[in-house]
Protein backbone atom coordinates (compact mmCIF):
# COMPACT_ATOMS: atom_id res chain seq x y z
CA UNK A 1 0.00 0.00 0.00
CA UNK A 2 3.00 2.10 0.74
CA UNK A 3 4.55 1.85 -2.58
CA UNK A 4 0.64 2.27 -4.34
CA UNK A 5 0.63 5.92 -2.42
CA UNK A 6 4.27 6.88 -3.36
CA UNK A 7 3.19 6.35 -6.70
CA UNK A 8 0.52 7.92 -7.18
CA UNK A 9 1.14 10.98 -5.13
CA UNK A 10 4.90 11.44 -6.50
CA UNK A 11 6.12 11.25 -2.51
CA UNK A 12 9.59 8.95 -1.28
CA UNK A 13 9.26 10.39 2.00
CA UNK A 14 7.83 13.40 3.87
CA UNK A 15 4.44 12.63 4.31
CA UNK A 16 2.12 11.63 6.99
CA UNK A 17 0.71 8.62 6.84
CA UNK A 18 -2.75 8.29 8.72
CA UNK A 19 -4.28 4.35 10.07
CA UNK A 20 -6.47 3.54 12.57
CA UNK A 21 -5.86 1.16 15.09
CA UNK A 22 -6.52 -2.17 13.10
CA UNK A 23 -3.09 -1.40 11.45
CA UNK A 24 -1.03 0.08 14.39
CA UNK A 25 1.02 -2.72 14.88
CA UNK A 26 4.93 -1.78 15.17
CA UNK A 27 5.89 -3.69 12.31
CA UNK A 28 3.73 -1.86 10.29
CA UNK A 29 4.65 1.49 12.21
CA UNK A 30 8.32 0.61 11.57
CA UNK A 31 8.06 0.01 7.71
CA UNK A 32 6.27 3.65 7.55
CA UNK A 33 9.66 5.16 9.28
CA UNK A 34 12.15 3.47 6.94
CA UNK A 35 10.12 4.53 4.12
CA UNK A 36 10.97 8.42 5.97
CA UNK A 37 7.30 8.69 6.19
CA UNK A 38 5.78 10.36 9.29
CA UNK A 39 2.66 8.28 11.46
CA UNK A 40 0.15 9.18 12.82
CA UNK A 41 -2.34 6.36 14.15
CA UNK A 42 -4.91 5.35 16.85
CA UNK A 43 -3.02 3.19 19.44
CA UNK A 44 -4.03 -0.36 20.37
CA UNK A 45 -6.23 -1.76 23.44
CA UNK A 46 -3.41 -2.20 25.34
CA UNK A 47 -1.38 0.58 24.84
CA UNK A 48 -4.48 2.64 25.72
CA UNK A 49 -4.82 0.66 29.19
CA UNK A 50 -1.22 1.77 29.88
CA UNK A 51 -2.26 5.53 29.63
CA UNK A 52 -5.04 4.52 32.64
CA UNK A 53 -4.29 7.13 35.05
CA UNK A 54 -3.51 10.07 32.49
CA UNK A 55 -6.86 9.64 31.27
CA UNK A 56 -8.99 9.94 34.66
CA UNK A 57 -6.58 12.39 35.88
CA UNK A 58 -8.91 15.81 35.73
CA UNK A 59 -6.24 17.62 35.39
CA UNK A 60 -5.03 19.94 31.81
CA UNK A 61 -7.43 18.65 29.51
CA UNK A 62 -8.88 21.26 26.49
CA UNK A 63 -12.20 21.17 25.04
CA UNK A 64 -12.36 21.29 21.54
CA UNK A 65 -13.87 24.59 19.93
CA UNK A 66 -15.63 22.16 17.01
CA UNK A 67 -17.79 24.80 14.97
CA UNK A 68 -21.08 23.67 13.16
CA UNK A 69 -20.91 23.90 9.06
CA UNK A 70 -21.62 27.28 7.94
CA UNK A 71 -23.83 25.81 5.90
CA UNK A 72 -25.67 23.55 8.77
CA UNK A 73 -25.79 26.59 11.73
CA UNK A 74 -28.04 23.67 13.54
CA UNK A 75 -25.23 20.78 13.14
CA UNK A 76 -24.72 19.42 16.74
CA UNK A 77 -21.28 18.31 17.58
CA UNK A 78 -20.65 15.79 20.09
CA UNK A 79 -18.14 17.49 22.54
CA UNK A 80 -14.57 16.73 22.75
CA UNK A 81 -11.40 16.66 25.42
CA UNK A 82 -8.05 16.04 24.47
CA UNK A 83 -4.68 16.30 26.20
CA UNK A 84 -1.07 16.47 25.48
CA UNK A 85 1.45 14.32 26.40
CA UNK A 86 4.99 13.30 25.12
CA UNK A 87 7.85 10.14 25.40
CA UNK A 88 11.58 10.80 24.14
CA UNK A 89 9.66 9.52 20.25
CA UNK A 90 6.55 10.14 20.67
CA UNK A 91 3.48 12.72 20.69
CA UNK A 92 0.01 11.09 22.68
CA UNK A 93 -3.08 12.79 22.27
CA UNK A 94 -5.37 11.23 24.94
CA UNK A 95 -8.70 11.87 24.09
CA UNK A 96 -12.18 12.03 25.51
CA UNK A 97 -15.75 11.91 23.44
CA UNK A 98 -18.91 12.06 24.41
CA UNK A 99 -20.15 10.51 20.86
CA UNK A 100 -17.45 7.70 21.12
CA UNK A 101 -18.89 7.09 24.97
CA UNK A 102 -21.98 5.77 23.48
CA UNK A 103 -20.63 3.74 20.49
CA UNK A 104 -18.35 1.71 22.98
CA UNK A 105 -21.06 1.28 25.19
CA UNK A 106 -23.43 -0.19 22.24
CA UNK A 107 -20.24 -1.75 20.91
CA UNK A 108 -19.93 -3.79 24.14
CA UNK A 109 -23.81 -4.62 24.60
CA UNK A 110 -24.81 -6.24 21.73
CA UNK A 111 -22.06 -8.98 21.96
CA UNK A 112 -22.49 -9.40 26.05
CA UNK A 113 -26.20 -9.80 25.46
CA UNK A 114 -25.47 -12.85 23.16
CA UNK A 115 -22.49 -13.87 24.74
CA UNK A 116 -25.12 -14.63 27.83
CA UNK A 117 -27.62 -16.09 25.89
CA UNK A 118 -25.07 -18.89 24.23
CA UNK A 119 -24.32 -19.48 27.84
CA UNK A 120 -27.53 -20.17 28.87
CA UNK A 121 -27.82 -22.42 26.26
CA UNK A 122 -24.70 -24.44 27.08
CA UNK A 123 -26.35 -24.74 30.52
CA UNK A 124 -28.98 -25.71 29.21
CA UNK A 125 -27.52 -28.74 27.18
CA UNK A 126 -24.93 -29.48 30.43
CA UNK A 127 -28.31 -30.09 32.31
CA UNK A 128 -29.91 -32.06 29.93
CA UNK A 129 -27.38 -34.46 29.11
CA UNK A 130 -26.91 -33.54 25.60
CA UNK A 131 -23.25 -32.40 26.44
CA UNK A 132 -21.22 -34.38 29.02
CA UNK A 133 -18.05 -34.60 28.45
CA UNK A 134 -15.66 -32.13 30.25
CA UNK A 135 -13.25 -32.24 27.87
CA UNK A 136 -16.32 -30.98 25.68
CA UNK A 137 -17.80 -28.09 27.86
CA UNK A 138 -14.07 -26.61 27.84
CA UNK A 139 -13.99 -26.69 24.15
CA UNK A 140 -17.46 -24.80 23.79
CA UNK A 141 -16.01 -22.05 26.44
CA UNK A 142 -13.06 -21.75 24.51
CA UNK A 143 -14.81 -21.05 21.24
CA UNK A 144 -17.55 -18.77 23.21
CA UNK A 145 -14.48 -16.39 24.37
CA UNK A 146 -13.10 -16.48 21.05
CA UNK A 147 -16.56 -15.75 19.41
CA UNK A 148 -17.01 -12.94 22.04
CA UNK A 149 -13.24 -11.61 23.25
CA UNK A 150 -14.09 -8.09 23.61
CA UNK A 151 -16.90 -8.65 26.53
CA UNK A 152 -15.75 -12.46 27.38
CA UNK A 153 -12.61 -10.92 29.54
CA UNK A 154 -15.09 -9.25 31.98
CA UNK A 155 -17.08 -12.91 32.73
CA UNK A 156 -15.48 -15.68 34.82
CA UNK A 157 -16.97 -18.89 33.44
CA UNK A 158 -16.47 -22.23 36.22
CA UNK A 159 -17.26 -25.58 35.36
CA UNK A 160 -17.55 -27.79 38.19
CA UNK A 161 -16.99 -31.34 36.71
CA UNK A 162 -18.01 -33.44 39.84
CA UNK A 163 -21.37 -31.58 39.96
CA UNK A 164 -21.27 -31.10 35.75
CA UNK A 165 -22.48 -27.49 36.49
CA UNK A 166 -22.17 -24.52 34.71
CA UNK A 167 -21.46 -21.04 36.89
CA UNK A 168 -20.18 -17.66 35.65
CA UNK A 169 -20.08 -14.24 37.17
CA UNK A 170 -19.26 -10.58 36.60
CA UNK A 171 -15.78 -9.70 37.13
CA UNK A 172 -16.96 -6.31 38.50
CA UNK A 173 -13.33 -4.86 38.77
CA UNK A 174 -12.14 -5.28 35.30
CA UNK A 175 -16.03 -4.37 33.96
CA UNK A 176 -15.49 -1.15 36.16
CA UNK A 177 -12.17 -0.38 34.62
CA UNK A 178 -13.76 -0.82 30.97
CA UNK A 179 -16.61 1.41 31.85
CA UNK A 180 -14.43 4.49 32.65
CA UNK A 181 -12.50 3.80 30.07
CA UNK A 182 -15.49 4.34 27.72
CA UNK A 183 -15.46 7.14 25.04
CA UNK A 184 -11.60 7.62 25.39
CA UNK A 185 -9.07 6.98 23.24
CA UNK A 186 -5.26 7.17 21.99
CA UNK A 187 -3.59 8.81 19.33
CA UNK A 188 0.25 8.46 18.67
CA UNK A 189 2.55 10.25 16.06
CA UNK A 190 6.19 10.19 15.64
CA UNK A 191 5.39 14.35 15.12
CA UNK A 192 6.52 16.26 17.54
CA UNK A 193 6.28 19.21 15.92
CA UNK A 194 2.04 19.33 15.39
CA UNK A 195 0.19 20.89 18.51
CA UNK A 196 -2.40 18.87 20.22
CA UNK A 197 -5.31 19.80 18.36
CA UNK A 198 -3.48 19.58 15.21
CA UNK A 199 -2.47 16.04 15.66
CA UNK A 200 -5.99 15.78 16.41
CA UNK A 201 -7.95 17.30 13.28
CA UNK A 202 -5.92 14.94 10.93
CA UNK A 203 -6.78 12.12 12.64
CA UNK A 204 -10.02 13.32 12.08
CA UNK A 205 -9.17 13.27 8.72
CA UNK A 206 -9.44 9.88 8.37
CA UNK A 207 -13.24 9.50 8.95
CA UNK A 208 -13.94 10.87 5.45
CA UNK A 209 -12.63 7.70 4.01
CA UNK A 210 -14.34 5.52 6.40
CA UNK A 211 -17.85 7.20 5.24
CA UNK A 212 -17.09 6.31 1.80
CA UNK A 213 -16.54 3.00 2.20
CA UNK A 214 -19.74 2.73 4.36
CA UNK A 215 -21.31 4.19 1.55
CA UNK A 216 -19.83 1.84 -0.44
CA UNK A 217 -20.97 -1.26 1.66
CA UNK A 218 -24.72 0.04 2.61
CA UNK A 219 -26.22 2.33 0.61
CA UNK A 220 -24.17 1.10 -3.03
CA UNK A 221 -24.37 -2.49 -1.65
CA UNK A 222 -21.11 -3.07 -2.99
CA UNK A 223 -21.07 -6.33 -0.69
CA UNK A 224 -21.53 -9.12 -1.00
CA UNK A 225 -20.17 -9.92 -4.04
CA UNK A 226 -21.60 -13.46 -5.38
CA UNK A 227 -19.29 -13.20 -8.51
CA UNK A 228 -16.74 -16.28 -9.06
CA UNK A 229 -14.78 -14.93 -12.01
CA UNK A 230 -11.90 -12.00 -11.36
CA UNK A 231 -12.98 -9.45 -14.37
CA UNK A 232 -16.90 -9.84 -13.42
CA UNK A 233 -15.57 -9.14 -9.52
CA UNK A 234 -13.41 -5.91 -10.79
CA UNK A 235 -16.47 -5.04 -12.94
CA UNK A 236 -18.55 -5.25 -10.05
CA UNK A 237 -16.21 -3.00 -7.79
CA UNK A 238 -15.36 0.01 -10.88
CA UNK A 239 -19.24 0.12 -10.84
CA UNK A 240 -19.45 0.65 -7.66
CA UNK A 241 -16.79 2.91 -7.30
CA UNK A 242 -18.02 5.15 -10.62
CA UNK A 243 -21.42 5.10 -8.57
CA UNK A 244 -19.91 6.49 -5.79
CA UNK A 245 -18.52 9.24 -7.84
CA UNK A 246 -22.38 10.06 -8.96
CA UNK A 247 -23.41 9.78 -5.08
CA UNK A 248 -20.81 12.36 -3.63
CA UNK A 249 -21.82 14.72 -6.90
CA UNK A 250 -24.96 14.40 -6.09
CA UNK A 251 -24.46 15.27 -2.46
CA UNK A 252 -22.36 18.14 -3.02
CA UNK A 253 -24.78 19.49 -5.65
CA UNK A 254 -27.42 19.95 -2.71
CA UNK A 255 -24.43 21.13 -0.41
CA UNK A 256 -23.65 23.68 -2.86
CA UNK A 257 -27.14 25.29 -2.50
CA UNK A 258 -27.01 25.37 1.16
CA UNK A 259 -29.33 21.60 1.50
CA UNK A 260 -27.92 19.42 3.49
CA UNK A 261 -29.14 16.02 2.86
CA UNK A 262 -28.14 12.45 2.17
CA UNK A 263 -28.01 10.26 -0.47
CA UNK A 264 -30.18 7.45 1.21
CA UNK A 265 -32.55 10.19 2.03
CA UNK A 266 -32.72 11.37 -1.48
CA UNK A 267 -33.48 7.82 -2.47
CA UNK A 268 -36.09 7.24 -0.41
CA UNK A 269 -38.38 10.31 -1.35
CA UNK A 270 -37.61 9.43 -5.58
CA UNK A 271 -38.78 5.99 -4.64
CA UNK A 272 -42.73 7.27 -4.88
CA UNK A 273 -42.18 8.68 -8.66
CA UNK A 274 -42.20 5.54 -10.54
CA UNK A 275 -42.56 4.39 -14.07
CA UNK A 276 -46.15 2.86 -15.11
CA UNK A 277 -47.54 1.14 -18.19
CA UNK A 278 -51.24 1.70 -18.77
CA UNK A 279 -52.19 -0.47 -21.42
CA UNK A 280 -55.70 0.27 -23.20
CA UNK A 281 -57.91 -1.96 -25.17
CA UNK A 282 -59.13 -0.79 -28.93
CA UNK A 283 -62.36 -1.62 -30.36
CA UNK A 284 -60.31 -3.24 -33.58
CA UNK A 285 -58.70 -5.86 -31.14
CA UNK A 286 -55.72 -4.34 -30.62
CA UNK A 287 -53.55 -3.10 -27.25
CA UNK A 288 -51.96 0.36 -26.80
CA UNK A 289 -49.39 0.56 -24.25
CA UNK A 290 -48.36 3.53 -22.69
CA UNK A 291 -45.36 3.49 -20.76
CA UNK A 292 -44.84 6.59 -19.05
CA UNK A 293 -43.50 8.10 -15.53
CA UNK A 294 -46.09 9.18 -12.56
CA UNK A 295 -46.58 12.99 -12.07
CA UNK A 296 -43.69 14.40 -9.94
CA UNK A 297 -44.46 15.42 -6.39
CA UNK A 298 -43.42 18.65 -4.87
CA UNK A 299 -40.39 16.83 -3.08
CA UNK A 300 -39.78 15.22 -6.23
CA UNK A 301 -39.64 18.45 -8.56
CA UNK A 302 -37.32 20.32 -5.88
CA UNK A 303 -34.58 17.39 -5.92
CA UNK A 304 -34.66 17.69 -10.26
CA UNK A 305 -34.63 21.47 -10.01
CA UNK A 306 -30.99 21.18 -7.71
CA UNK A 307 -29.49 18.69 -10.41
CA UNK A 308 -30.62 20.03 -13.45
CA UNK A 309 -32.75 17.41 -14.20
CA UNK A 310 -36.30 17.91 -16.31
CA UNK A 311 -39.36 17.57 -14.50
CA UNK A 312 -40.74 14.96 -17.05
CA UNK A 313 -37.59 12.24 -16.57
CA UNK A 314 -38.70 10.04 -19.67
CA UNK A 315 -40.59 11.21 -22.70
CA UNK A 316 -44.29 8.74 -22.94
CA UNK A 317 -43.35 5.30 -25.05
CA UNK A 318 -46.41 4.49 -26.95
CA UNK A 319 -45.86 0.87 -28.31
CA UNK A 320 -48.79 -0.63 -30.02
CA UNK A 321 -49.17 -4.22 -29.73
CA UNK A 322 -52.06 -7.07 -31.46
CA UNK A 323 -53.87 -8.62 -28.77
CA UNK A 324 -52.55 -12.23 -29.54
CA UNK A 325 -49.11 -10.82 -29.00
CA UNK A 326 -49.73 -9.62 -25.78
CA UNK A 327 -51.30 -12.75 -24.71
CA UNK A 328 -47.62 -14.78 -25.33
CA UNK A 329 -46.14 -12.84 -23.56
CA UNK A 330 -48.44 -12.67 -20.42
Amino acid sequence: MLSLLEKRSGRCGGATVIVDRGMAYEDNLAQIKARGHHYLVASRQSERQAWFDELEEEKDWQELIRQPSPRNPGQKKSRVWIKRAETAEHLYVLCRSEGRKAKDEAIRLKPEKRLLADLARLRKRIETGKLKHSEKVYEALGRLKERYPRVARYWKMDYDVVEQKLDWQEDHEKKERALRLDGSYLLKTDRKDLTTEEAWRLYILLTRVEDAFRDMKSPLSERPIFHHLQHRVETHIFLCVLAYHLLIAIEKSFLDQGIHTSWATLREQLSTHQVVTAVLPTTDGNLLKIRRATTPEAQHRLIYRVLAIPEEVMPPIKTWLPAQEEDLQG
